[in-house]
């Protein structure tokens, strides 16, 4: 960039002082220009008043508000000269006057060696005086200049020359707030895309937990319930929250002799904890009744189990478990001891005296003394035997069922669940039943807020053949609540 000099204000032809910027403060300079991200935006009426006030003030026909970039003079406002956007910065007048600390004053171009030589003097506009003050930055930058131009020569007093630093000094605050303004902006910016990462994020671990909780789900449930030689079996299960694992359980599986062995029941809490106390009671279940014939035996060996592994702490677990054997009079005789677990029902078809509105006859099964499993050392479980005949059913279920609130903000309770089944149509078979009572659910005005595992064996009735009952059949589901996904 060519060497600059200044007039003093009376006009004396002294020799020019010329200037030559420094590379260090040169770099700093430009660092301060592209912090304020001035350059190149669009026309700003803050500026253009300025601008026009100059003009106003000291009586010329062209006033500026000018950046000074690395290779260029560019303008944020320019009061009377239309259709120039920018200039080059080689030979300059602003590029002069940014390498002052004082205000520049040229009371007539053509006597100064290098202003003489700027397209603003020597083009169409033909300049004749030029006055600046440097837009000063905080730290000592200047960034650009507010200018007034002439097409005559003139000279202008202290006072002036004060006005128009004072004018720098607005543009300079200008660009303070608006710096402030657009910091402000692009913190809120930055917030709200770390926001939407973090939303991001957490959908993403969601959908991850919930996938973990599903697949270790599965691991704790039989993939398919076997098929019993003229037994219908069906079960269902609802998993109160697709981000936890719940801790009931059931399982069906044969035993020596023709026998089956089946349980359900519900582990004292939820998530990895309660899954592996599950996986430890069923293995001990289905371990221990290869061993004896007796249920309450059975039941013992997990308390034992439970009470002795470290891992299962203070966890305890309610359940039923049950021995099925063919009898040879037709259905099943069923030996089934209880741990603290609610009663299960065994349905018949009722009696006509038993009046219009009911279809099935409800008796609860609840062996009395049963107590919680894994809670205390030395815990009596109690026993009972039924006879499963052709055309009833068994329904074992936990206690998530009957504590789903109904209408009126009440529980189902027993009391709501035994009506409900009485009117279940005679003879119905164990995949009607499991849909009926999952039919329920769905129906109340929350459904169910805790885990539900549901297990039903029915034996076919005399006049419903064995295919047309879906004998045997598996009704398995797996079911999360409404609006979640599984």
């Amino acid at each position: 960039m060519p060497e600059q000099a200044s007039a003093s204000e009376d006009g004396a032809a002294d020799k020019r002082l010329h200037l030559v910027p420094n590379e260090v403060t040169e770099v700093g300079r430009m660092e301060a220009v592209r912090r304020y991200d001035i350059l190149d935006t669009p026309p700003d009426g803050a500026f253009d008043r300025v601008a026009a006030l100059a003009a106003r003030l000291f009586d010329v026909p062209v006033a500026t508000v000018t950046i000074v970039d690395e290779d260029r003079i560019w303008f944020k406002a320019a009061h009377g000269l239309d259709g120039v956007s920018e200039i080059g910065r080689d030979p300059g007048l602003c590029g002069s006057a940014v390498l002052r600390d004082d205000a520049l004053v040229i009371p007539d171009t053509l006597l100064d060696d290098v202003a003489c030589g700027n397209p603003l003097v020597t083009g169409p506009l033909g300049v004749r005086f030029y006055a600046a003050a440097p837009i000063t930055t905080t730290d000592g930058h200047k960034l650009g200049t507010v200018n007034v131009l002439d097409t005559k020569p003139r000279s202008i007093t202290s006072e002036q020359t004060a006005t128009l630093t004072d004018l720098a000094a607005i543009v300079m605050d200008e660009m303070e707030l608006r710096l402030s303004a657009l910091r402000t902006v692009r913190q809120e910016q930055q917030s709200a895309e770390a926001e939407r990462a973090a939303r991001e994020q957490a959908e993403r671990d969601k959908a991850a937990i919930a996938s973990f909780a599903s697949t270790l789900q599965r691991t704790l449930l039989p993939p398919a319930l076997p098929t019993v030689p003229g037994l219908e079996l069906a079960c269902h299960y609802h998993t109160a929250s697709v981000h936890d694992v719940g801790g009931d359980f059931y399982d069906v599986f044969p035993l020596s002799a023709g026998k089956w062995g089946l349980f359900l029941g519900d582990v004292c809490g939820k998530g990895a904890e309660a899954a592996t106390i599950t996986s430890l009671v069923r293995y001990t279940l289905r371990a221990s009744a290869q061993h004896t014939d007796d249920p309450v035996a059975v039941l013992e060996a997990l308390n034992s189990a439970l009470l002795a592994d470290v891992w299962a702490g203070s966890r305890f677990c309610t359940a039923f478990f049950a021995t099925l054997a063919p009898d040879a009079a037709g259905g099943f005789t069923v030996a089934l001891a209880t741990g603290g677990h609610p009663p299960a029902y065994h349905l018949s078809p009722a009696p006509p005296e038993a009046g219009p509105t009911t279809h099935t006859q409800v008796a609860a099964v609840r062996p009395q003394g049963g107590m919680l499993i894994g809670a205390f050392p030395g815990a009596r479980f109690a026993s009972t035997t039924l006879h499963l005949a052709p055309g009833q059913a068994l329904l074992l279920y936990t206690d998530g069922l009957t504590e789903a609130h109904t209408s009126t903000g009440t529980m189902l309770g027993d009391e709501g669940l035994t009506a409900f089944l009485r009117a279940r149509p005679a003879s119905c078979g164990a995949a009607q039943l499991v849909q009926d009572t999952v039919g329920l659910l769905d129906a109340l005005p929350e459904g169910a807020s805790d885990d539900v595992a549901l297990l039903a064996l029915s034996v076919p009735a005399p006049d419903r053949p064995v295919a047309a009952t879906g004998a045997g059949s598996t009704a398995h589901t797996t079911a999360a609540p409404a609006g979640e996904e599984h």
